[in-house]
């Protein structure tokens, strides 16, 4: 049984190319406002702080992208989930910064090959185990949720810092 796509609603009407477009400029934006203190800082006890979301996004980077280019070049291709806390267990040593510089990297390469898709490319079907059937489109729609979903909690972690709220490093 699939489950519903979980950044659906954080898209909404908005045009996913925008979305991932915007991203990188906010992520630099969000974590020059956080600076080094703040990116240690989580929304809550037992979240990751907003380091370890910049380091998140940098992962799914790598994997997304491997998912649009799978989706391209294998017929029908089954995608492989991944447990992202295993995955984060190795942002311990990683600096915000340089999850930023990776992240935005990834994205450029990333958004070279959407921006170069047909429509029939974009409509390249894929499956998730838990998710279902996907088209390619869909992928990169659920990035843009993603990335929304994300850079909420960053704005959110940002603005209790500002207003001089404590909130535990995780």
């Amino acid at each position: 049984m699939s489950q519903a796509n979980p950044y659906d609603g954080f898209l909404g009407e908005r045009d996913f190319a925008e979305v991932l477009r915007e991203t990188p400029r906010r992520v630099r934006e969000l974590a020059g406002r956080l600076g080094a203190a703040g990116l240690e800082r989580s929304l809550e006890p037992g979240k990751w702080p907003a380091r370890g979301i910049l380091c998140h996004l940098a992962d799914c980077e790598i994997a997304f992208g491997f998912r649009l280019r799978q989706t391209l070049s294998v017929d029908d291709h089954v995608m492989q989930p991944f447990d992202q806390e295993k995955w984060a267990r190795s942002y311990g040593p990683v600096s915000g910064q340089h999850a930023v510089e990776v992240f935005t990297a990834l994205r450029g390469w990333n958004l070279a090959l959407l921006k170069g898709l047909t429509p029939a490319e974009l409509d390249r079907r894929a499956s998730h185990p838990q998710r279902g059937e996907m088209r390619l489109r869909t992928i990169a729609e659920t990035m843009a949720g993603h990335d929304l979903n994300h850079l909420q909690q960053l704005e959110k972690i940002a603005g209790q810092m500002e207003a001089g709220a404590d909130s535990a490093p995780a």
